[in-house]
């Protein structure tokens, strides 16, 4: 295991994104196949548990680490991670990369006052569309893969009743059902049960073919489960929704979540809630909020898709040096939940 490791910390709606750029070899001619690769790989799969585990993370730690891409189109790959493994897409995260990238000159800012961040993640390739005078970013637009549903309503059984859930992917699989079904609400008094909730559906859909992918059985799996609440309309007529996404086994993601909101608004526009054109308004639980659209529509394995754009922020907050002291008996760590 390396035994020094240097980190710059961000956070995108109050979500942490941990970034590596010094990171073991790893095999692989694509991201995703790195993906696969570093799962199986003692030292790079340790160097994840060492930097989500306390005490230098934490349950809901999430991160990071630069990878080569998989051609010159893009400008560098990512392996996201948390605790429970690496996930194969991360809208907060590619936000996050997109300010870094720009702030540390990895890539040039454009004069026209937006540049393009474009970035290979295991699902596909993404573009970071950084907003900024001079050196000062004012905002992030995710432009994700394409995104589309999977199924409309999948009837599942639960401890508080039977849920109705939409499934959709947008560059990782989201169970959807509004909290309220369980006479809950997106709020902190309610997260542990909403928690508890998560892992039950997961635990129901996961084995099932609602949670395969069409295309590619690496994407497949109910990455998380999204509790919504309806907040009604906004003063120009824009839908507005309140979110917690509970993803992995139980981890909390605190912003809005990007790939998550993908997700939800290829649903609301299958759905016929979320017109072309129009703003979607997501909050989170801890009441960051980004706005999102479609930008295009296309068709996956048969499916009407769409081209969803999340604009957001991220913000440093911190440069850290980790070291593994070799009589340390408590590495790679531990986490409590």
């Amino acid at each position: 295991m390396i035994s020094d490791i240097s980190t710059v910390d961000y956070h995108a709606g109050g979500e942490p994104f941990r970034i590596v750029t010094s990171v073991p070899e790893i095999p692989g001619a694509t991201v995703a196949e790195k993906r696969v690769a570093a799962m199986s790989d003692p030292e790079v799969d340790g160097l994840r548990l060492l930097l989500c585990s306390e005490p230098r993370g934490h349950a809901d730690m999430y991160g990071g680490f630069i990878v080569p891409p998989d051609d010159p189109g893009a400008h560098f790959g990512v392996l996201f991670w948390h605790k429970d493994g690496f996930s194969t897409a991360c809208g907060h995260g590619t936000i996050a990369l997109g300010v870094w990238a720009v702030q540390n000159g990895l890539v040039p800012i454009d004069p026209t006052g937006v540049t393009n961040v474009v970035i290979d993640v295991p699902s596909g390739r993404v573009t970071a569309q950084v907003s900024a005078s001079g050196a000062k970013v004012s905002s992030v637009d995710f432009v994700n893969i394409a995104s589309y549903v999977l199924h409309d309503e999948v009837e599942v059984p639960t401890s508080r009743g039977p849920a109705r859930c939409a499934i959709s992917f947008g560059g990782a699989i989201y169970a959807q059902v509004p909290a309220s079904a369980f006479g809950l609400a997106v709020d902190v008094a309610s997260l542990p049960a909403l928690i508890e909730l998560s892992r039950e559906i997961k635990t129901w859909l996961n084995p099932s073919a609602y949670a395969a992918h069409p295309l590619d059985p690496r994407l497949s799996g109910i990455y998380g489960v999204i509790f919504f609440d309806e907040l009604g309309a906004d003063s120009d007529g824009d839908l507005r929704q309140r979110n917690v996404t509970v993803f992995a086994d139980g981890e909390v993601d605190r912003s809005p979540c990007g790939s998550g909101t993908c997700a939800r608004i290829a649903t609301l526009h299958t759905t016929g809630r979320l017109e072309r054109g129009r703003t979607f308004v997501h909050s989170s639980i801890v009441d960051s909020t980004w706005l999102a659209r479609v930008v295009d529509t296309t068709e996956v394995a048969g499916r009407d898709a769409v081209i969803p754009v999340v604009t957001g922020r991220a913000f440093r907050t911190g440069e850290h040096r980790f070291v593994v002291d070799p009589d340390d008996d408590m590495v790679p760590g531990f986490v409590l939940r």
